[in-house]
């Protein structure tokens, strides 16, 4: 018998054209038809202006390290083997902040301020879960 594996998202209705996305390791991301802004993480409303009328658009994924913190400890049986990661909030180009990983790279390597591009990372049912590396674009400091 196995030890746990790493937990996989459950898909919602909302969520679901996300998931499907993954599958061919691409990122949609809802937008507003009302105030044109990126909309992260799925929902049935608009959290800047309210309205329903969101739609799902191709987005490169591309942004920059916000925060990051290095775990030592695995948040789940399935990560064990992971430790020490880097969990980051990164600014996507595209207007949104999300919570993600950063791999590619040593967990305690990952820095406010660094460039990222999206890695997939597969799942046991054809999706991906979006991921972040280090993006060869960066800048030196």
């Amino acid at each position: 018998m196995s030890g746990p594996s790493r937990f996989e998202p459950p898909v919602s209705a909302v969520s679901e054209p996300f998931w499907e996305a993954t599958r061919q390791r691409r990122l949609v991301l809802q937008h507003c038809g009302s105030c044109e802004r990126a909309v992260w993480y799925p929902r049935v409303m608009c959290p800047h202006c309210g309205h329903a009328d969101l739609e799902w658009r191709e987005a490169a994924g591309r942004g920059v390290v916000y925060a990051v913190s290095v775990q030592y400890r695995a948040a789940h049986p399935g990560l064990a083997d992971r430790v020490p990661y880097a969990v980051a909030l990164v600014d996507l180009d595209e207007g949104v902040r999300m919570m993600t990983s950063v791999v590619g790279c040593a967990a305690e390597d990952v820095h406010v301020g660094q460039r990222v591009r999206p890695a997939w990372e597969p799942l046991t049912d054809g999706r991906h879960l979006l991921l972040h590396e280090p993006d060869g674009d960066e800048p030196d400091v």
